[in-house]
């Protein structure tokens, strides 16, 4: 069992690590937490975000929109690596998901099928979301996978936690395609690599 990082680790992790981090005002007290518990936490999801361009990115991880308010995230990873801080706490990213999943990422093994949408993610994983149209189409950047596995790494890193703690949106729950374009086990094995 894992408490949150504090704002103050959470950033000198991702320093840490090599990551150029963009502090986006407000952000560490910027949360969902009078919805209900932040942690313990078990993991780092990635998302992609079906938008193009920083600012806009950034503004929409931050604030959210009427259906679903922000943030979305914990950090933003831009196009060109970089990780902008737009929440603290609790955040709208994973939504309910499959407890079979989550297990299997205390225990750090093999990930089942999502199958079923029974459990709180957002009580339970730091969220990064990361720019891309999600069409298959749009290019990941080196530079960006590279800030991702950085990040995803330095949580792991705070925490004990191997790479088997690093999932997609879409193997937590049914009906999610994020991250598109890779592979979350090509992914784990850039975590891997860094965590070595």
């Amino acid at each position: 069992m894992s408490a949150p990082l504090s704002a103050d680790r959470f950033l000198g992790a991702l320093r840490a690590e090599g990551l150029t981090v963009v502090e986006i005002g407000g952000w560490r007290t910027h949360n969902r937490n009078h919805k209900g518990p932040w942690g313990p936490v078990h993991g780092v999801m990635l998302h992609h975000t079906v938008t193009h361009g920083t600012a806009y990115t950034v503004q929409l991880c931050r604030d959210g929109h009427a259906d679903l308010p922000g943030p979305l995230c914990h950090g933003v990873i831009t196009k060109d690596g970089r990780v902008h801080l737009v929440g603290n706490g609790r955040a709208n990213h994973a939504g309910a998901g499959d407890s079979d999943v989550l297990a299997a990422v205390i225990a750090e093994r093999r990930l089942p099928p999502d199958h079923s949408s029974d459990t709180d993610g957002n009580r339970h994983f730091y969220g990064f979301e990361c720019e891309n149209l999600g069409d298959g189409q749009d290019p990941w950047p080196a530079a960006q996978l590279d800030a991702m596995a950085r990040a995803s790494a330095a949580l792991c890193r705070a925490h004990g936690w191997t790479a088997r703690s690093v999932i997609g949106h879409l193997e937590w729950r049914p009906g999610k395609i994020d991250p598109k374009g890779f592979t979350m086990a090509s992914m784990r094995t850039r975590v891997e690599e860094r965590l070595k």
